[in-house]
């Protein structure tokens, strides 16, 4: 079964003054198409470094981060916000709603950016995702 997830001698490295702190050092991961994984461990091990490279929020000092069989290094602006659009899902622990957005807005600003749905169809979708949730 083909990869999702690849990660391939991934190092992440955070300046902090003079101080370099290592976050990630050569990590070696796969996830398979439709595997479920979990990330554990103790405060500070790199799991939110690992998370975000996968998420394209955030990029390695070295090695390379593969998702849905592309190098996300080799990626633009936009290619990287179309894969995590279209390949990746997080559910964050805090809210990261637009504060300047209503709960209705919130729901529909990711339609908004896959683009292809008419005002009807978004407002049906976000009327059935605020009433699934019981907002």
């Amino acid at each position: 079964m083909p990869s999702i997830v690849e990660l391939k001698s991934v190092e992440k490295d955070y300046p902090l003054g003079k101080l370099t702190v290592h976050a990630l050092k050569g990590v070696d991961l796969t996830i398979d198409r439709g595997e479920f994984t979990t990330i554990a461990g103790p405060s500070g091990s790199g799991k939110t470094t690992l998370l975000n490279l996968i998420g394209c929020v955030d990029v390695p000092t070295n090695g390379e981060v593969v998702v849905d069989g592309q190098s996300t290094a080799k990626l633009n602006d936009r290619k990287l916000t179309d894969l995590r659009l279209h390949k990746i899902g997080f559910i964050f622990q805090s809210f990261n709603l637009v504060n300047v957005l209503d709960v209705r807005q919130n729901v529909e600003f990711p339609l908004l950016l896959r683009g292809g749905t008419t005002n009807a169809e978004r407002a049906r979708r976000v009327d059935e995702l605020v009433d699934r949730v019981g907002l």
